[in-house]
């Protein structure tokens, strides 16, 4: 123990009154006795060089030799006669090396331990922080009750926050391995209770039927099964936020072309399709031409996506959809005929397979709140579907075409009388829709797979977001959207996801029985009508 507390010592301590070097140390490792190996071992690990770890580890698996002759140091690949050999200091392969042409560096049990602590310290006191972080998490996973010293002198170096709560996480679970006193031990079940998740639940699990604190862990557990409750249900609410806003900005479209125009679009969902593949070109001419460009690449493909569908849905407007104005099934037909044209023609254009889109580096990655993951793609995917829904809201509010929109919704004949071009109000009006769409396809693109098949997978949640918000409303597409999204998400783990989707249109069903125009309903003459 004398020796392992004064190996901790030797790590913490400056390194600037070194008496030999790194190389020195280790070419005198094969030397001396076994007591003079251990103060050779305590200033291998004092100095804190990058290769120690390694060198040290191949001592303690018994691959360290002394090469006869010259008394190079060599680390076999293998313990076994004849393995391929590399220097110990510069990692220069050396090739095959007999076993007769090295000696192997011994060490005895004493020996061993010291190198555990010293390993595992100078992971736990790397310069690099990832390091340090990965190695406390291993020592919390394994629980070893010999690594205690070493992570009381890692602590007392350690200036990180976060490495330092899982280093004293670490600690606790050894404690609980150990012999140490209950007090302890009540300490550490109490810092194991405040981490509260599935890992410390594992943990505090194994130590239940222990008769010295075995209540206090019980206590624990429940403690933490009730938090883990909380924020299950918190999990499971962001979840259906995240579908509410892809529902949201795939059904806001629908909301004007459907709800507005009183138009079954069919091909609504190759609109949205079309948004993600001008997003997966504009990805491509920015990787061949401006990589430097990529994280920019999605507000660059934003307004182009938007272009693309609005012009597209403009075109199935003036072109089919003027001349069936009062015919809903053949206006069906006729859309749900275009969408196949569309998604042949994509298929065509950039084939059958699915193509990538890549994630810019500000949407890449996770963070954590509690116990609760939340990943930045779907975070910015709701802020971009509330931001989308806002923009709306003030065009249709605050703008010269959003008037005329309303006044042709509430009644077509009087907007015409008074000399509105109910014509071009259609044709603007499907193609924002379609816009919207466009733009639904640039965030869809981010979480699924871009084909030509990506937008058939939302159009049927999209017309029941519609219809159970309320026609035409948009406050009506967002209530229904996040309302549906949620529902979805605490249905999914007792029903699965396809009986889930069953039990959500069988309560639309029912819901339209008692309110046929929605949670809120669209008024006007036209739709009183």
């Amino acid at each position: 123990m004398i020796r392992v507390l004064l190996l901790l010592l030797a790590l913490v301590a400056p390194t600037g009154s070194l008496a030999a070097s790194f190389e020195e140390l280790v070419a005198s490792l094969p030397e001396g006795s076994y007591s003079d190996r251990a103060e050779v071992i305590s200033e291998i690990a004092r100095t804190g060089d990058p290769r120690a770890a390694e060198v040290l580890q191949a001592l303690l698996d018994g691959r360290l030799h002394a090469r006869n002759g010259d008394g190079r140091v060599v680390i076999f690949g293998e313990s076994t006669a004849g393995a391929t050999a590399v220097d110990a200091l510069t990692g220069e392969s050396l090739g095959e090396v007999p076993a007769r042409a090295a000696e192997k560096i011994k060490v005895n049990n004493r020996l061993r331990g010291m190198l555990r602590i010293a390993i595992g310290s100078l992971s736990l006191m790397h310069p690099d922080r990832a390091t340090r972080l990965a190695a406390a998490q291993s020592v919390f996973n394994s629980g070893d009750p010999a690594r205690i010293e070493a992570l009381d002198a890692a602590l007392s170096a350690e200036s990180d926050r976060e490495v330092a709560t899982v280093l004293r996480q670490a600690r606790a679970v050894a404690i609980l391995n150990s012999d140490a006193p209950r007090e302890e031990k009540v300490a550490a079940v109490v810092l194991l209770r405040a981490r509260g998740d599935a890992a410390a639940q594992s943990v505090l699990a194994g130590h239940a039927d222990d008769p010295e604190i075995g209540g206090e862990v019980r206590d624990a557990l429940d403690a933490i099964e009730g938090a883990q409750r909380v924020w299950s249900l918190a999990q499971n609410v962001w979840y259906g936020l995240s579908l509410g806003s892809v529902l949201l900005l795939a059904a806001i479209g629908l909301a004007i072309t459907f709800g507005v125009m009183g138009v079954i679009n069919m091909a609504h969902g190759e609109l949205v399709m079309l948004g993600a593949y001008t997003t997966f070109a504009v990805q491509e001419v920015i990787r061949n031409s401006a990589p430097a460009l990529f994280d920019w690449s999605l507000l660059i493909a934003a307004p182009l996506a938007f272009a693309v569908a609005g012009v597209a849905g403009m075109a199935i407007e003036r072109g089919i959809v003027r001349h069936l104005y009062g015919r809903p099934l053949e206006t069906l037909l006729a859309t749900w005929g275009v969408s196949l044209i569309l998604q042949q023609a994509v298929r065509s254009a950039f084939g059958p397979n699915n193509r990538e889109v890549g994630n810019p580096s500000w949407m890449s990655g996770a963070f954590e709140i509690g116990q609760m993951t939340i990943t930045w793609n779907r975070l910015w995917i709701l802020v971009f579907a509330l931001a989308v829904f806002v923009g709306l809201l003030v065009l249709l509010r605050r703008s010269l075409l959003g008037l005329q929109m309303r006044a042709v919704t509430q009644d077509r004949a009087m907007a015409a009388e008074m000399g509105i071009n109910t014509g071009a109000v259609d044709a603007l009006t499907f193609g924002l829709g379609a816009g919207i769409a466009g733009l639904a396809g640039v965030a869809l693109s981010q979480i699924d797979n871009v084909s030509p098949n990506l937008g058939q997978g939302y159009i049927v949640d999209g017309f029941m977001v519609v219809v159970f918000g309320g026609a035409g409303n948009l406050w009506g597409a967002l209530a229904g959207a996040f309302t549906l999204g949620v529902a979805n998400k605490f249905l999914e783990p007792f029903a699965g996801a396809v009986l889930g989707k069953i039990l959500v249109l069988v309560f639309i069903i029912l819901f339209i029985q008692k309110r046929p125009r929605g949670l809120f309903a669209l008024k006007g003459r036209a739709v009183e009508a």
